[in-house]
């Protein structure tokens, strides 16, 4: 009887932790008016909220993961801080629903403040682990193991917002919280397994290698590959649907694209074994902009979700490439800082987008016009440029 090895089973364990983490802010999104209302904080300054947390995301990634790489060099030390600073995170999002009543606004602020930037733990330093101890070639399967949760989390998440619209919040909150943290207590266990699993000198041989990654330019295609999704799904994907269906049947809709992420992310995993993680971003973006293109022109409902199937599934290669590569490039000792980067500047792209939002660019008709267009062209830049890296890097390797 075969047994399942152990980087597999810490990426499934890493899947179960990121549905979680990603309901959490689900449920925060879908009440954060509320709360802040009850706290007494003005209706439009919730958005300057959603703000802040991305900024808070960008920075705290960066240095959560210049962190993992600095106590991981203690076996079993990063676990624990990584759940140390989980629960803390837990409590603070468990206190936001009981806070807000209070009339409050410095004390529900403070607590925003702090799970955002504690919630960075759960984001970077996780999958660095992946990276330090896994063998490489088992990384783009292990990343999408790790995703896996993250898509599972988006395709309910649709749902979650039209069921919990009307709830008591302080039953989600604790919900979401306890169940977070109860998950988390097992990354101390996944830490010391997948050191005890990885051959001796394993990772010092595997660090000797020179990436063969340019690093600033796999960084400014996650970018606007990044920004790219987030005006994709998050702005236009609604709007397109609306054309077709009833605003009762986004619900339905929307998962979707999250679906296809789920399922076409994981046969490409032998695509960025056998190419590389450039090579799989790059197909990705192009991808991505096609069927975005497809999709802005539907004639059809049925059409219309074959192409954000597609368009969803793009962004799944693309994610999972971009961490397996983050980890081959940082597996030099600087697996959390490379990961870090990409997260925070995934956070960037959601910061931008939010700040259109704020800025209220998408009630401009000609704006308005111009995003229809922004994903198509930000998938098609990244991905030809990232398609032109390929002879650098192959250069590179030889």
């Amino acid at each position: 009887m075969t047994t399942t090895p152990v980087p597999h089973r810490v990426g499934l364990y890493l899947a179960v932790v990121q549905f979680f983490f990603t309901i959490t802010w689900t449920v925060y999104v879908i009440y954060l008016p509320r709360l802040a209302a009850e706290a007494g904080i003005p209706k439009q300054a919730v958005i300057y909220i959603l703000l802040l947390d991305q900024l808070i995301f960008a920075c705290m990634d960066l240095a959560m993961g210049v962190m993992a790489d600095r106590v991981s060099r203690v076996v079993g030390r990063l676990g624990h801080i990584v759940l140390g600073v989980t629960l803390l995170s837990c409590l603070a999002f468990l206190l936001l629903p009981l806070a807000a009543p209070r009339g409050a606004a410095w004390l529900f602020l403070a607590l925003t403040v702090l799970w955002s930037a504690s919630s960075s733990a759960l984001r970077a330093p996780p999958l660095m682990l992946l990276g330090k101890y896994a063998a490489k070639p088992a990384l783009p399967w292990l990343s999408a193991l790790s995703l896996f949760g993250l898509g599972a989390a988006g395709a309910v998440s649709p749902y979650l917002s039209v069921a919990l619209r009307d709830a008591d919040p302080r039953l989600p909150f604790a919900l979401s919280s306890i169940a977070l943290a109860l998950a988390t207590l097992g990354v101390v266990w996944a830490e010391r397994r997948l050191a005890a699993d990885a051959a001796p000198g394993k990772a010092s041989a595997v660090s000797a290698a020179k990436p063969v990654h340019p690093l600033f330019w796999f960084l400014f295609g996650t970018a606007l590959l990044g920004l790219g999704f987030q005006i994709h799904f998050a702005m236009n994907s609604a709007p397109l649907y609306l054309r077709f269906a009833k605003p009762a049947d986004l619900q339905y809709l929307m998962p979707v694209f999250w679906i296809g992420f789920n399922l076409l992310m994981l046969p490409a995993t032998l695509a960025t074994r056998r190419y590389g993680g450039l090579a799989v971003m790059g197909a990705g973006g192009v991808v991505g902009a096609l069927a975005a293109y497809l999709a802005s022109g539907a004639g059809s409902l049925n059409f219309l979700i074959a192409m954000q199937f597609i368009a969803g599934g793009a962004w799944g290669c693309v994610l999972m490439s971009a961490v397996a590569a983050a980890l081959i490039i940082g597996h030099t000792g600087r697996e959390g800082q490379v990961t870090g980067a990409l997260f925070a500047l995934l956070a960037v792209a959601a910061f931008a987008r939010i700040a259109v939002l704020a800025a209220q660019l998408n009630k401009d008709p000609q704006f308005a016009a111009l995003l229809a267009w922004m994903p198509i062209g930000l998938w098609a830049m990244a991905g030809a440029l990232l398609l032109l890296l390929l002879p650098m890097q192959r250069r590179a390797a030889a």
